[in-house]
């Protein structure tokens, strides 16, 4: 009853099904490199409708094989059967690099794409997917070129990367007497006891001196590899791919970062309370930065869980409520942890039999249920976009948490709602600050540090105290005097791995969007009422099929306007200026 069911996907890794579609994966990888081969012998209209359903039938079949294994694996990570099908597998799907490449460049040739698009429906319905091939294919280089990238890509950002992870994840921290790991010294951010906090802040950071030479290698290596092949492939600099990637324009970007920034004082009066009540007279030291606060001990059951969930989102939809019943029901979620089963949260979108599934290591805490309901907001997404073609399910990480965080809220506001006492109610909204405050501010924070260093890394090579200063800086920048400019974060950039990535940067602003970007959709519910509900349905639909932008007009809202992020800032303000109510007696 607690542990999911992959039975609709295969019976098994030795069941008929299974063996059949892995046979069947053998035969659409010979056709699409037949297609590729034989792209001449058709018009174009036939060539289009043809790499259209192909792929999409190869993306079905690999999406709920590669979904099996990997939930497999989930819940059972030293499976040796899963781990050698995965293996298999993905040396299968490497085969499709060359024939896909022949394809999309055919696509890019197309001179009259427009027009043949419009004679077809198949070819109308993936209008959004199309185009945007020929819009990335701008950006390609030679077969030859692309070829060499990828294999000194191998040698260079690939492995600053590794040498990161390998650093940072064998990094022993020497904490009362004790050889400790890195995570588990910054877990103790979250303890009750505040000399546990303190001590441990001060252990990480004397920890960061046996590799912060090398870590800034690290991030050098990287940033200037990001800049040359940026440069090489025709984009203005590393944003400008980023916001492609996205699928956001630029202006969006600078209302959100100028909204953030304007809102910067509304948290630091959260922070400076926060510092007065923990018994700090000059701003908060970031030790204490994830200081719990309040006191949350009731524990819930499962089926607690499901009913105050199944309630609350009753109250914003039926279908909502539907869906979080039928993934109930029908074993959906995996809720407990276990030997073996990786930790934290995910739902995973299986299109061919149009379900979800939903992983939690539940132990009881409200925060457990409110990770259920964000986990059982992305299973509703998947729902909506289920009745789209799988090649229009692809949306960007910045609409990826429009729904999960809506569904979050719901029952966080609720959880607040019900709290029997105020210690309860204080240490529920404290959790929900916390996160928007890392969220809004020490994103800002990390996109401040980020721009700098790609500012000027190309100039000069930025050692470990130039990169510990422009993090302080930063940091100063977006908590203002609300932090104990004795007591900041130095090392921030040695532990965070969205910095250590060639193939994505700035991956700190979309977690900013979507957390605006659902809160507003929230404060236009407020505003519109249940009927509000539909187009929120349709908004949803439309992310895999459109730009960021005409998402958000499809339902009528511009977030190219500071106002609609303002909406959503004054949402957060509302819980801040409730903790400020419930606090005014404690300092």
């Amino acid at each position: 009853m607690y542990s999911w069911s992959l039975e609709s996907i295969y019976p098994g890794f030795d069941s008929p099904a299974y063996k059949q579609d892995i046979e069947k994966l053998d035969t659409l990888i010979d056709e699409l490199k037949s297609l590729a081969n034989n792209l001449g012998n058709h018009n174009s209209q036939e060539n289009l409708v043809n790499i259209i359903n192909l792929n999409i039938n190869f993306s079905n079949l690999v999406n709920r094989l590669s979904q099996f294994i990997s939930l497999t694996l989930a819940t059972d990570t030293t499976n040796e059967v899963a781990t050698n099908q995965m293996i298999m597998l993905n040396k299968k799907i490497v085969q499709t690099t060359h024939p896909s490449t022949i394809c999309e460049k055919y696509i890019l040739s197309i001179e009259n794409l427009d027009e043949i698009i419009n004679q077809h429906p198949l070819l109308k319905e993936h209008e959004f997917y199309l185009k945007e091939i020929k819009e990335q294919g701008k950006y390609l280089l030679t077969d030859e070129a692309e070829v060499l990238v990828a294999q000194l890509r191998q040698s260079g950002s690939s492995l600053w990367a590794k040498q990161w992870s390998s650093l940072t994840s064998t990094l022993e921290v020497d904490y009362e007497g004790e050889k400790i790991s890195l995570s588990k010294v910054r877990n103790l951010a979250y303890d009750k006891d505040p000399e546990v906090r303190k001590k441990a802040y001060f252990a990480e950071l004397e920890s960061y001196k046996k590799i912060e030479k090398s870590v800034a290698f690290s991030l050098n290596g990287i940033k200037n590899e990001v800049i040359t092949m940026a440069k090489a492939r025709g984009y203005q600099d590393p944003l400008d791919k980023t916001l492609k990637d996205s699928r956001l324009d630029k202006e969006v970007l600078d209302a959100l970062l100028e909204s953030m920034e304007e809102s910067l004082p509304i948290f630091h009066k959260y922070l400076k309370r926060k510092a007065e009540m923990l018994g700090h007279k000059n701003g908060l030291p970031f030790y204490d930065l994830f200081a719990p606060m309040g006191n949350s001990q009731k524990a819930y059951t499962i089926e607690e869980a499901q009913e105050f969930i199944i309630k609350h989102f009753s109250s914003f939809s039926d279908n909502l409520a539907a869906l979080a019943k039928k993934a109930f029901d029908n074993q959906w979620i995996d809720y407990l942890p276990k030997l073996g089963k990786r930790g934290g949260a995910f739902c995973a979108k299986i299109h061919p039999i149009k379900e979800s599934r939903i992983l939690t290591n539940f132990d009881g805490s409200i925060g457990d249920i409110i990770t259920i309901a964000h986990e059982l907001g992305h299973a509703y997404h998947n729902k909506i976009i289920f009745e789209q073609s799988i090649l229009n399910s692809r949306y960007s990480m910045s609409l990826a948490e429009t729904s999960s965080v809506l569904c979050e809220t719901i029952v966080k506001k609720a959880a607040i709602n019900e709290a029997n006492t105020i210690d309860e109610k204080l240490a529920i909204l404290e959790q929900e600050l916390q996160d928007s405050t890392q969220v809004i501010v020490d994103i800002y924070s990390r996109y401040l540090f980020e721009s700098k260093v790609f500012e000027l890394c190309e100039k000069q090579f930025l050692n470990e105290n130039h990169l510990n200063e422009m993090m302080k800086e930063a940091q100063l920048k977006a908590y203002g005097d609300s932090l104990d400019p004795n007591y900041l974060h130095p090392g921030m950039w040695i532990n965070k791995s969205h910095y250590y990535s060639g193939g994505l940067s700035f991956y700190n602003f979309p977690y900013a969007f979507g957390l605006l970007f659902s809160k507003g959709i929230y404060a236009k519910y407020l505003e519109n009422g249940p009927s509000f509900v539909h187009e929120i349905d349709r908004l949803l639909a439309n992310t895999g099929r459109m730009n960021i932008s005409d998402v958000a007009k499809s339902i009528g809202i511009d977030i190219s306007q500071k106002e609609f992020w303002k909406k959503s800032l004054s949402l957060i303000e509302e819980d801040i200026n409730l903790f400020m109510e419930l606090t005014k007696e404690m300092i």
